[in-house]
Parts: structure tokens; C-alpha cells; sequence
């Protein structure tokens, strides 16, 4: 399972024109699976997220968790997380997971986050053309992986 968490001001996704999506201060997560990931890597991935201390405390200095300042979360599905583009001009996906084994971990992922998290959690929709708005806040962004 791969992250790339970005710690926003507000983020946004669209889908043919329409808003499926929204969150004020917190994170987006581009979030892709491999073949092999299981819902224990999911489960951590969640808490890791959850807990990771990223925001700016009353110094400035990164101390606090999405928990502590009540911020949303916008997780978009992104299976080109798993592109590998060493290899001539068009990246191949065979290391991103199918939908048959991603959907799956990705409701669940989603799931454990509503259940956790502060603030909002918002989704684009698997397997969707979407389009992603965001600002990066600091910037901050991290690669997780698990």
C-alpha cells in the first residue's frame, strides 16, 4: 500500500463538472494497493495517518495530529501509485493491484477513517476520471508505505 499525504488548506476532487469531494485544513491522501496488500496493512496505514504529527503547534513546530486539530481528510484512489516507468515511454501497472483486490481494501481503508477521524472524510470514486484540487500547506508531503 502506498500513501502520498499531502497536508492541505482545502482540497477538492470533480467528476464530470460535479464536486465528489471537499475538505478545509487536513490532509489528501493519493492512496494505491498492490496485489499482496492485506486489510492489516490497511489498518496500520490508517492509524499511521491518523496519528503522524504534522501540523504546526503554537511554536510552529510539527506537533500535532490530524486527531488534535480536528482536520478532514480527502482520499482519492490512485492506482498509477504502482506505475514503474524505468522501462521505455509508457509506464506499466501489473504491480498495482485489480479492482477485484483494491475496491475492497480501499472501502476499507475509508471506512476506518470515518471512524476515527476528527473532521470530514471525503472520497473521489474508484475507478473515476477525476479532477484533483489542492494546497499544499508548508509544503508538507510524505510517501508512506506499507
Amino acid at each position: 500500500m502506498r500513501v502520498v499525504l499531502q497536508r492541505v488548506s482545502r482540497g477538492r476532487v470533480t467528476i464530470e463538472g460535479r464536486t465528489a469531494g471537499a475538505i478545509e485544513r487536513g490532509l489528501v491522501l493519493l492512496v494505491g494497493f498492490a496485489p499482496t496488500d492485506t486489510e492489516e496493512a490497511v489498518a496500520w496505514m490508517a492509524e499511521k495517518v491518523l496519528r503522524l504529527r504534522i501540523f504546526a503547534d503554537d511554536e510552529g513546530k510539527m506537533n500535532r495530529s490530524l486527531e488534535e486539530v480536528a482536520g478532514g481528510v480527502l482520499v482519492v484512489s490512485q492506482f498509477t501509485l504502482y506505475g514503474d516507468a524505468r522501462k521505455g515511454r509508457r509506464p506499466s501497472f501489473v504491480d498495482a493491484a485489480p479492482p477485484a483486490v483494491a475496491i475492497p481494501l480501499y472501502e476499507r481503508f475509508v471506512a476506518l477513517l470515518r471512524e476515527r477521524a476528527p473532521g470530514a472524510v471525503e472520497t473521489g470514486e474508484f475507478g473515476a476520471m477525476m479532477d484533483v484540487e489542492f494546497v499544499n500547506d508548508g509544503p508538507v508531503t510524505l510517501i508512506l508505505e506499507r
